[in-house]
């Protein structure tokens, strides 16, 4: 709740001002029953027409002016939890850019997603209705209870023995409600998370032909959601009924009351009339009030949701103390690393070091940790065991954002954003000139691909749909280049170039003086490294050159081997 409270903080004066023009709606509404009675008592009972128009104006004046304090709140409200929704929206997304890799691989896409979009405008929908309801509907209530009183002590009575029972039949139905409530919610994040994983893996599911079992599970998730809708819903349903029950009972025994009660002189009925009016504001008003309880919970419910993800600590700056060490460009220590509710380590042990300049191949089966290794030089992730060093500094020591500005990474998944190649590259360095944009795409064997959209200001579409996969892949390069870093990994990012473009891009990145970390699949594309680092199972099988490991290393020798007799 401390997250939405300071949020709000910065319209605390729509949070203030919509209550009090709902109050003072309020107090216009407490006072038409009164005009009412005054009507049948003097205007119709004394046959003063003047009288009766005059009060009929007076009520128009009250409807437009209640109208015009309606209005009036419900702009603050809106406001209000509009202006909310949008901070608490921010912050989740300033928190997302702000966490590690294990904390978002705990918490998962498709449910950032539902906080950022579900959950934050049930939070905008629970404070509107609260600015504008919480203080009315108690308001009403009490005071409709107080002009009863006003009116006729005894008949009041009849206020005072229903209104308790009329609560509790609300709130105890809205007690049983609530759990259920939550649990249409987590219903409710299931269907969303189907929902996007099919959208987003349709490829795939028709790939496969699994259209029909995709429909079926997604079916089974909507049946579960409906399911748990209708029970609510029919708990919730028992509301109108009884609450209409207990309030036709208080109507006879107030139109009983109120009938001996003008039989003997204490009323005129006017009042009786009133005293009905005020009756049936308190049975509208303690609806509303269910509602509200109902929103509210389900607003609740979703901020501690949202909370729990504001409240995760961001990745640190720097996780130990500043060292100085003379020592290798790149030195790996006795590293061991274990992801995050993973059991087994994914690397065990590894120790290597690479210089300057240095071209240095990761190559392994599939599950080897080639991808986990390389994550480790820019504190994607970090080491369990030992230490990552670059120029003898323990990448903990090293402020995260210098240590990105040196570690350029290009993944396996080749991510363009929706705008221009200009854009894109700018992703790399923002201050980049042109002649630097147009080195770096000359640099990825990328030239024919901005020459055929164009030039640097050609159109990308959204995650680069518009191009093929190695047309990706020499942009993501491209942008990786613009920002000339100290270390360069290409965590197999040319899979999908021909073998002439890999060619030409290898002999285009030893002129550029950075150390490279080139992984791959394609023992080929490795050859040529300085240093060829062998991976198995997470495990250092062999370091060296590409013939010596042909001499000393039984696993290099039979990926390299496989793949000659493949490519044969």
């Amino acid at each position: 709740m401390k997250h939405l409270l300071d949020c709000l903080k910065t319209y605390w004066k729509e949070a203030a001002l919509s209550p009090l023009f709902k109050l003072f709606e309020v107090g216009l509404e407490l006072l038409v029953p009164l005009v009412v009675a005054a009507i049948i008592d003097v205007g119709i009972g004394g046959g003063d027409s003047g009288y009766i128009v005059r009060a009929g104006l007076l009520l128009v004046a009250f409807g437009a002016l209640g109208l015009v304090f309606a209005l009036t709140a419900q702009y603050f409200a809106a406001k209000a939890a509009v202006g909310t929704a949008a901070e608490l929206r921010s912050r989740l997304f300033r928190k997302l850019q702000s966490l590690s890799f294990s904390a978002i691989d705990g918490i998962g896409t498709a449910q950032m997603i539902t906080r950022m979009t579900s959950d934050v405008n049930q939070v905008q929908t629970g404070v509107n209705m609260a600015l504008r309801l919480f203080l009315r509907s108690p308001f009403v209530v009490f005071g409709a209870m107080a002009m009863a009183f006003v009116i006729d002590v005894k008949a009041a009575l009849v206020f005072v023995a229903v209104i308790p029972l009329l609560a509790v039949v609300i709130y105890t139905v809205m007690g049983v409600c609530v759990p259920l409530y939550q649990k249409v919610q987590g219903n409710l994040d299931k269907v969303y998370l189907s929902t996007r994983e099919n959208l987003s893996g349709v490829r795939v599911i028709r790939a496969f032909s699994l259209e029909e079992s995709e429909q079926r599970e997604f079916g089974a998730r909507c049946g579960a959601l409906t399911k748990s809708q209708k029970t609510v819903g029919r708990i919730a349903a028992l509301t109108s009924p009884l609450t209409f029950v207990l309030i036709n009972v208080a109507v006879i025994v107030l139109l009983y009351v109120g009938a001996i009660r003008v039989d003997g002189g204490y009323l005129e009925q006017g009042q009786v009339v009133a005293l009905y009016g005020y009756l049936a504001q308190i049975l509208i008003e303690l609806v509303k009030l269910a509602n509200l309880i109902v929103t509210v919970t389900k607003a609740a419910s979703c901020q501690k949701r949202i909370g729990r993800v504001l409240d995760m600590e961001g990745e640190p700056e720097v996780l130990l103390p500043a060292e100085e060490e003379e020592g290798p460009a790149v030195e790996f220590r006795d590293v061991s690393f274990a992801y995050e509710g993973g059991g087994a380590n994914a690397l065990t042990g590894i120790s290597f070091s690479a210089e300057r300049g240095e071209t240095v191949g990761i190559v392994g089966g599939t599950g080897s940790g080639k991808s986990t290794l390389v994550s480790l030089l820019p504190r994607f992730y970090a080491a369990t065991e030992g230490s990552v060093r670059i120029g003898g500094k323990d990448v903990k020591a090293i402020p995260a954002d210098d240590l990105r500005k040196t570690v350029a990474v290009v993944p396996q998944k080749a991510v363009l954003f929706k705008g221009t190649i200009r854009s894109n590259l700018l992703w790399g360095n923002g201050e980049a000139a042109e002649e630097e944009l147009l080195r770096a795409v000359s640099l990825a064997q990328a030239e024919d691909v901005v020459a055929a959209k164009g030039g640097l200001d050609g159109e990308i579409a959204q995650e680069g749909r518009n191009l093929s996969g190695g047309q990706r892949q020499r942009l993501t390069i491209a942008r990786a280049l613009v920002r000339r870093p100290g270390i360069l990994i290409l965590d197999d990012s040319m899979s999908a170039l021909d073998y002439a473009t890999d060619r030409n891009l290898r002999n285009a990145l030893k002129t550029l003086g950075c150390t490279v970390f080139l992984v791959s699949q394609r023992a080929a594309s490795v050859s040529h490294a300085d240093k060829i680092v062998v991976l198995d199972e997470g495990r250092l099988a062999g370091v060296g050159t590409h013939e010596e490991l042909l001499e000393r290393c039984e696993v290099y020798r039979e990926i390299y081997r496989s793949q000659v007799r493949r490519d044969v």
